[in-house]
């Protein structure tokens, strides 16, 4: 039977849901952080050389489930996730995903991972990576609005990269505002728990809102946000889901991660179709400018971009080689003769 067993390419490194928890523990949380916004920033800086398209998602009354490809002619990924706002009451993740890495010159893949965690921590880096660039300076106080997952990611992520240094708690449900408090105590943040949106926006130089119910909401109403603040706006991510009044992005500017998708998933799915925006990787690459004056509102309006997970599925393969922090699946057919894969399922018969 050891003719039977499977050959080095077969195998596929696969990072589970209990290596990666290893493996951030390993590097650190905030350490992790600014890696994964390093190879944001990278990717986002050789934009041109990626395959770009809106994600593929498939719509129901309860949630979306998506698919997110992208390549740089050299490695291919991609993205599973859902998002089902519902599935916290029956004690179910809102979100989940999976990805994989691809060879380009021979398809196989090179990496599956799982992606709960790592979403939310490419997120969180993707956030802060963007207002170390828009926020204004000395910014050290952000309003979280929405504290759920993603919450206490996002807190680190600003603390890590951006530079914060208190954070100011609200959601319209206390015990997960409590939930975040504690998660955060002892990380080095000064957090402050609040209860209204108004009174969490004191002070804050960076505002977050990351709100899951699948509805145009109104979280920010016009007259809470003052001049010379940047938003951070997460929670618009599909179609028929907002989380600004249409006068704030009014006052804006926008800045998004790629305009055919976020015209159709995010804030300005409210606004006219040809609402000036500023793409991100131009803002990183010099080409557009960012933050211009002390009173301008700044807007990330964050959808999430396929090559987000390409550089967190990137960063992770990078860091799991030489480490136990994956394990190799048998999940590539390789029969000895490239042609005879019925021989091969034919000689695994059992005697």
């Amino acid at each position: 039977m050891s003719n039977l067993a499977p050959s080095d390419k077969a195998y596929v490194p696969f990072v589970s849901v209990d290596n990666m928890m290893k493996l951030v523990h390993h590097i650190g949380i905030e350490p992790m952080l600014a890696g994964l916004a390093d190879y944001i920033e990278e990717d986002f800086k050789r934009w041109e050389l990626f395959d770009k398209t809106p994600r593929v998602a498939s719509h129901s009354e309860e949630g979306v489930i998506e698919l997110m490809p992208t390549s740089d002619g050299e490695v291919y990924g991609f993205k599973y996730v859902n998002g089902h706002p519902k599935n916290t009451r029956e004690g179910l993740q809102t979100v989940t995903a999976f990805g994989l890495l691809a060879n380009v010159g021979n398809g196989y893949p090179v990496l599956l991972s799982e992606m709960t965690i790592l979403t939310a921590l490419r997120t969180a880096a993707t956030s802060a990576l963007v207002a170390k660039y828009l926020a204004p300076k000395g910014a050290d106080t952000m309003a979280m609005i929405g504290n759920g997952a993603q919450s206490e990611f996002q807190s680190l992520a600003m603390k890590a990269i951006a530079g914060i240094k208190t954070v100011r708690l609200f959601d319209i449900d206390k015990g997960a505002t409590r939930k975040a408090a504690k998660n955060l105590a002892g990380l080095g943040l000064n957090v402050v728990e609040c209860d209204s949106a108004e009174a969490a926006m004191e002070g804050a130089q960076i505002i977050t809102t990351c709100t899951a119910d699948k509805q145009y909401a109104t979280i920010l109403t016009d007259n809470m946000v003052g001049a010379g603040v940047h938003i951070n706006a997460i929670g618009g991510d599909c179609p028929g889901k907002t989380e600004l009044a249409p006068a704030i992005l009014e006052r804006s500017d926008i800045f998004v991660e790629f305009p055919p998708q976020t015209r159709i998933e995010g804030e300005i799915q409210q606004m006219a179709p040809d609402h000036p925006v500023t793409e991100l990787w131009q803002v990183m690459t010099g080409a557009a400018r960012g933050r211009t004056s002390d009173a301008q509102i700044t807007l990330f309006d964050s959808v999430g971009f396929a090559t987000e997970d390409f550089s967190a599925l990137r960063y992770v393969r990078a860091q799991i080689e030489g480490t136990d922090y994956f394990q190799d699946l048998d999940m590539l057919a390789d029969p000895d003769d490239p042609r005879d894969l019925f021989g091969m399922v034919r000689r695994a018969a059992p005697k």
